[in-house]
């Protein structure tokens, strides 16, 4: 919501798409809470079949959020390629890890960066990072529509 929020107050996309990236590598700093991909993946050599269908319906949900946003913007085509082009920067760095969890390409770049990621990650326990994400889709919303 975050890609969102930003697209909608930042017109300039030269703007609006880097700081979109930039603030997942921010956010990811603030206590959260993930399935448990990657430590799945290290045990199993696969993600479970629980956190797999939660990070589908994680996308699933930020996908669904997005468009209802973007819609709010249908009179202004461009506003609304804004708005959905800056939900997927700001995801993308997560997005771009998929293969290796889930398609078992390991090695190389992706590999780097998947620790990398794993790094920047300040993880929290379930309802108390649920709360914080919750929090900042709220506060997303709020800084949308005001």
């Amino acid at each position: 919501m975050v890609g969102a929020a930003i697209a909608t107050k930042v017109v300039n996309p030269a703007l609006a798409l880097p700081l979109a990236l930039g603030s997942h590598f921010i956010l990811d700093r603030i206590p959260h809470w993930n399935p448990h991909l990657f430590t799945e993946t290290q045990k199993y050599g696969q993600p479970s079949q629980k956190s797999t269908i939660l990070a589908w319906v994680d996308v699933g949900v930020s996908l669904g959020l997005g468009l209802f946003v973007a819609s709010r913007y249908l009179q202004d085509p461009g506003k609304v390629a804004l708005i959905l082009a800056c939900c997927l920067a700001s995801v993308l760095p997560d997005l771009v890890k998929w293969p290796y969890y889930f398609l078992k390409k390991r090695g190389g770049l992706l590999e780097k960066w998947v620790f990398f990621e794993r790094k920047l990650q300040v993880n929290a326990s379930f309802w108390p990072g649920v709360f914080t994400q919750l929090a900042l889709i709220v506060a997303s919303f709020w800084w949308i529509f005001t």
